[in-house]
């Protein structure tokens, strides 16, 4: 049986990861926001769509323009015409900044199944893969050797996770990875209350209880 990466490797394979997502998509590296948005695929699919109708600024100006003349019962000509006297205004460059678009939810989709096959590829490659129905001996020793406990725990953590991740705006791969490698201020918060709370918890779990 083959040893666990160290540590080092582990690092330098997580940042490559990050690098190459963030380089190939333009947007942060996050699992819970790439979860939460294959979750909701159907409304995901019809703002894509959305996005790319109204992708050239020109098109969406005379859509509102339309839009506000059939509210108003105005013609488009009338709102885009200069008050009376006045000269028409120059025509404005377009700008050039691209407008930033979020992830085609089938990029997101294809991370979570690549998660999903780089774990079942390490285990297999590891000879550690093994079925199993509860988080193992370690787990039964210090939370409770009850399945039917265990499950209950385990559905309770992963409610507090999902609401702690959504009030925080990211989960660690998102804060902790990407985040702080960007060097944004929330994210470096958030990671530092993340591992805070992990190692009054593990201290906690080992020393008290």
């Amino acid at each position: 049986m083959s040893s666990y990466w160290p540590w080092w490797a582990g690092a330098a394979g997580l940042a490559l990861v990050t690098i190459n997502y963030t380089l190939t998509t333009d947007t942060s590296f996050g699992i819970s926001s790439a979860w939460d948005r294959v979750l909701h695929w159907r409304e995901e699919r019809s703002l894509e769509k959305l996005n790319e109708e109204f992708l050239d600024q020109r098109v969406l100006a005379e859509a509102l323009a339309a839009a506000t003349a059939e509210q108003f019962g105005t013609s488009t000509a009338t709102l885009t015409a200069p008050p009376h006297g006045e000269a028409p205004a120059p025509a404005q460059p377009e700008a050039t900044a691209a407008v930033p678009r979020p992830t085609p939810v089938i990029a997101q989709a294809a991370l979570l199944v690549s998660v999903f096959l780089g774990g079942l590829i390490a285990a297999f490659t590891s000879g550690r893969f093994k079925l199993r129905l509860d988080m193992g001996q370690g787990f039964r020793d210090i939370v409770t050797p009850n399945p039917l406990t265990m499950v209950a725990v385990l559905f309770a953590g992963g409610v507090l996770v999902g609401f702690g991740t959504r009030l925080a705006g990211g989960c660690s791969s998102g804060h902790g990875l990407s985040g702080c490698g960007r060097l944004r201020p929330v994210s470096l918060l958030a990671t530092a209350v993340f591992f805070g709370t992990a190692v009054v918890v593990s201290f906690l779990l080992w020393k008290v209880i």
